[in-house]
């Protein structure tokens, strides 16, 4: 079986594949494990120049769209890429795009099913949904991290009934647990319990109602001390301001600011729990990379964090917005502690590249099947 998968979003001018891997290694993880499960894969990517490179039985290929003019024209400058590939499946990326791959499969070629996978997309509009529902005819199947997050979707008539819907996580992590003595030692990062957030300050990773949670059990867990990592901020001044402002935080919470990727991954060793205040994610990167590390999460209840959590058997599920229940569910995962090995076991059997390759080669090999009997 030969998949091909395309990424319409374009790669930043002036980078090559080699170096493009580095700043999206998401862009890896998901061909590579799909790879490991036995597929062959091929990568398509949107770029302003073309490039091939091969990586861990992997072959990415830049297609040069930048004469492009539509989102029409660009899907038929990777079908003409695709001409001579002989490619079985074709795996588009971002419901977003669904204009492009609608293009593909327009273009005089063999038809090959197409599966689309959902990363943390939004309903179309009202006034865009009636074409939008006729670019999405062309898809075989739909992927999400989990079925309820496609319910909006199905709700708006935006597939037809022959649509197989998948539940797949968005990725996986190569992260490893390691010596949490160590990694404090080396990270500076203390505190019982030692909690650890990663993400944006923006109103959708909703920090301030993580601020007044951590605020409102410090009483009870004193040595607790929070620590965030984060890249934009538009929301830096008003976290300073609340810090400040709450001797129940000064000194209890340390803004680390950007780190490189790979010193997450000790911070995270470091870590007793991950915290996350999101409103909606397409999966949850990082929350994964925390599992991976055997750090157990305590998650916003969204569907996607129920998905990764096996509903909150692993961690502890917060409602969004009630920093009264995030304030409970530090204090009960401080008490009884989940152990690491358990989190890892989890990630292991539902999160790792194995688990989630598996699950894209069944849903690749049932769409063929569909294909054929749709054929035949």
């Amino acid at each position: 079986m030969h998949v091909a998968q395309l990424n319409f979003f374009p790669a930043p001018r002036g980078l090559g594949i080699e170096e493009l891997l580095v700043r999206w290694p998401s862009l890896a993880d998901i061909a590579e494990l799909v790879a490991g499960s036995g597929v062959r894969v091929s990568v398509l990517q949107a770029a302003s120049h073309e490039d091939r490179f091969v990586r861990s039985g992997v072959d990415y290929r830049f297609v040069d769209t930048s004469l492009a003019k539509s989102a029409a024209g660009r899907g038929r400058s990777f079908a003409r890429v695709l001409a001579g590939m002989g490619v079985d499946l074709l795996h588009a990326h971002g419901l977003g795009f669904i204009e492009e791959a609608s293009a593909v499969a327009g273009f005089p070629v063999p038809t090959r099913p197409i599966l689309v996978q959902d990363h943390a997309d939004r309903l179309p509009r009202w006034w865009r949904r009636a074409r939008h529902r006729d670019r999405f005819a062309v898809a075989s199947g739909v992927a999400f991290t989990c079925l309820a997050q496609a319910q909006p979707f199905a709700e708006a008539g935006m597939f037809r009934r022959s649509t197989r819907l998948f539940a797949i996580p968005e990725s996986s992590s190569r992260f490893t647990p390691g010596d949490r003595a160590r990694a404090r030692s080396g990270t500076g990062l203390y505190g019982d319990p030692c909690v650890l957030w990663v993400g944006r300050l923006t109103r959708g990773k909703d920090p301030l109602t993580v601020l007044e949670g951590v605020a409102r059990v410090a009483s009870r867990l004193p040595d607790l001390r929070l620590w965030c990592v984060f890249g934009a901020a538009p929301m830096l001044g008003e976290v300073r301001a609340r810090i400040v402002g709450d001797p129940r935080l000064a000194g209890r919470v340390h803004l680390l600011g950007r780190v490189p990727h790979a010193q997450v991954e000790i911070l995270l060793r470091a870590s007793d729990l991950y915290v996350s205040g999101s409103r909606a994610e397409g999966s949850g990167y990082a929350a994964i990379e925390a599992m991976a590390c055997g750090v157990t999460p305590v998650l916003t209840d969204i569907p996607a964090f129920h998905a990764l959590t096996d509903d909150g058997r692993v961690g502890r599920l917060w409602r969004c917005g009630d920093a009264q229940r995030l304030a409970e569910a530090l204090l009960l995962e401080a008490t009884e502690r989940t152990p690491p090995e358990q989190v890892r076991a989890h990630f292991d059997a539902s999160l790792s590249f194995d688990a989630v390759g598996r699950l894209w080669a069944l849903a690749y090999s049932q769409m063929l099947e569909d294909g054929h009997r749709r054929a035949a």
